[in-house]
């Protein structure tokens, strides 16, 4: 690791292989995140004791939720603890749970053992902002926005490949006759469990390899440690305060918005899916599952790979916000209206068009938010962090709100059946849309600390 003078600061520029290492590290956190999505309903239902099966979507969205929740409360613990440490340490302890919390996931036999281990996988797994943190640590600022890219890519591939790895190697003894008789049969969500355990573990060699410390020890904060309370406390204050900012308040509503009603489809769509198609549904197994989101992971990065610069350069940030709120909120209105016999094609054609709406919609809302905080003088650090805790609350709203819906709803007579949850899922891209039109008009030339047009 090299040094470089920028301002009068040092910057420890980093190698390649520790960018590889941090990209790694984010796309094992998303993997985590999404590896599960394919087979959660079917796990919940496996271990949901006989008489109980109306709570199956409330479990679906608790275990969910605990995940987000997990990441949410401890994120300022690990960025804290890698302030006084080191960012190395903290971002390889992150592995080390990794490991062991998937494949305690896995061997679940209980769903209250499923809840406390996908809630300790999240413990291990905030560590995102320490990966931030020391991309900071050794990049100046003409390099950062590149390197910041990487967890952006990071985020894509790993909700890509995290689904499609659950998918297809869940159940495997039902597929492969080698696994039949095995503890595969018995616990048939451990393979892609164990699959994750192992990237883990492949990243932590190569951390403890080819991962430099990037804090220096003179750089490290020689104070106490903020109490949990304090700094939980300080969030909320600075997040209530932005919420209160005139034009930068009405951007982090629209994300809010836009971030709940997707998240709720998270914890139903199979729920959905899984059903019998004499009762509405499906009948897709896991697989069929971890293709649809790999396809909408996929679509998701051509996305914001390839469309979303040609069509900001033509519409603008502030255009594209409500046209790829309706159009996210279009797709997930149509999932339940899905007819069996030509499923595939359905499916498809809902999925592009989700994932077309959430590609645009991240990277313009994000873009936008910037540059209102500069044309209104305010500290774009706070926002950002404003905006990552609300949207963190809205992730954990979701799924829960999700999940108690579809457990109210599901077995009743239309119109409040199992399509109420995605009629609430579009309302919410429809208030976001709606909301969305009352955001400022910007001059696209006007440098950071101009004021709004009127």
């Amino acid at each position: 690791m090299s040094e470089s003078l920028t301002g009068g600061d040092v910057v420890r520029d980093a190698s390649k292989g520790a960018l590889f290492v941090l990209f790694l590290v984010t796309m094992i956190d998303m993997i985590g995140f999404g590896i599960v999505i394919p087979f959660l309903t079917y796990l919940v239902e496996d271990l949901t004791p006989a008489g109980q099966t109306a709570n199956i979507g409330l479990w679906v969205g608790l275990l969910m939720t605990s995940y987000s929740a997990a990441q949410f409360l401890f994120s300022p613990f690990w960025g804290s603890i890698s302030d006084r440490i080191g960012r190395r340490p903290v971002l390889m302890v992150g592995l080390v749970g990794n490991t062991v919390f998937f494949t305690m996931f896995g061997l679940a036999n209980t769903l209250v053992i499923a809840f406390i281990a996908r809630f300790l996988a999240g413990v291990f797994n905030g560590n995102i902002a320490v990966a931030r943190a020391y991309i900071g640590d050794v990049s100046t600022p003409q390099q950062l926005a590149t390197r910041m890219g990487i967890i952006g890519a990071a985020f894509g591939l790993g909700f890509t490949f995290g689904p499609f790895i659950g998918g297809e190697l869940s159940d495997p003894a039902s597929r492969w006759e080698w696994f039949v008789g095995t503890i595969f049969e018995t616990h048939p969500y451990l393979l892609p469990c164990l699959v994750a355990s192992i990237l883990s573990i492949f990243s932590l060699i190569i951390a403890f390899r080819s991962l430099p410390e990037s804090l220096p020890l003179e750089s490290r904060t020689q104070k106490e440690s903020i109490p949990w309370l304090t700094n939980m406390a300080h969030i909320m204050k600075n997040s209530v305060s932005m919420l209160k900012a005139p034009s930068v308040s009405l951007v982090i509503w629209v994300s809010m918005l836009f971030t709940f009603g997707f998240t709720i489809m998270h914890a139903v769509f199979i729920l959905y899916t899984e059903m019998s198609p004499e009762n509405g549904g499906l009948a897709f197994s896991e697989a069929d599952n971890g293709r649809v989101f790999a396809m909408i992971g996929i679509t998701g990065i051509l996305t914001q790979g390839v469309l979303i610069g040609p069509l900001t350069r033509r519409l603008g940030s502030r255009t594209l916000i409500p046209i790829a709120s309706l159009l996210t909120g279009i797709g997930l209105f149509l999932i339940p209206y899905t007819q069996a016999e030509n499923a595939w094609l359905h499916v498809l054609v809902v999925s592009v068009i989700i994932a077309l709406g959430n590609g645009i919609f991240q990277p313009s809302s994000s873009s936008f938010l910037t540059r209102v905080a500069k044309a209104n003088g305010y500290e774009l650090g706070v926002v950002m962090g404003a905006q990552e805790s609300l949207g963190a609350f809205a992730r954990i709203l979701g799924p829960l709100t999700g999940g108690l819906v579809w457990t109210l709803t599901a077995s009743r007579e239309w119109p409040l059946d199992y399509h109420t949850v995605f009629h609430l899922c579009g309302l919410m891209m429809l208030c976001a849309a709606l909301l969305s039109f009352k955001l400022p008009y910007l001059d696209l030339n006007e440098a950071p600390g101009a004021k709004e047009e009127s």
